[in-house]
């Protein structure tokens, strides 16, 4: 734990405790991933703010604390999915997912959301038909 003076308003001690940067389901994720497509580089854990900007502050905010748990990217980093990994977490948030994936859409990226852990050829096969779908190069 690291206790540090807070800003001069509050003058009390700030409590800071470190997390792992991933759950244990996450970091399975991340490595299938890694795994089924070695030639795609994994983001984990991507803020929408490094995604999409918009105009005005009302704008931003609707997405401003919002997280992609990856985001697939070619060797040259570009965007080619955002994924996410539902869990117990998002029982009853279907219509937030929706919102999160009409948002990202909006701003041109596709989301693949599972539910379970795909297989590596499911996850290779939904990927290759994203791109074709995209028209760009499958990965080989």
């Amino acid at each position: 734990m690291l206790a540090v003076r807070g800003n001069a308003k509050s003058r009390a001690p700030l409590r800071l405790h470190r997390k792992p940067v991933m759950t244990a389901r996450e970091q399975q994720m991340y490595h299938l991933l890694q795994t089924a497509l070695p030639e795609c580089t994994v983001l984990a854990q991507v803020a929408f703010s490094a995604l999409v900007t918009a105009q005005g502050r009302a704008n931003r905010n609707r997405f401003d604390r919002k997280v992609a748990d990856f985001v697939l990217c070619s060797q040259q980093l570009n965007v080619i999915a955002v994924i996410e990994l539902d869990d117990r977490s998002h029982a009853g948030r279907e219509r937030e997912d929706k919102e999160r994936d009409a948002m990202l859409r909006l701003a041109g990226y596709v989301t693949l959301r599972y539910a379970n852990f795909p297989t590596q050829q499911a996850l290779r096969a939904d990927v290759e038909q994203l791109l074709l779908q995209k028209g760009d190069v499958v990965p080989a």
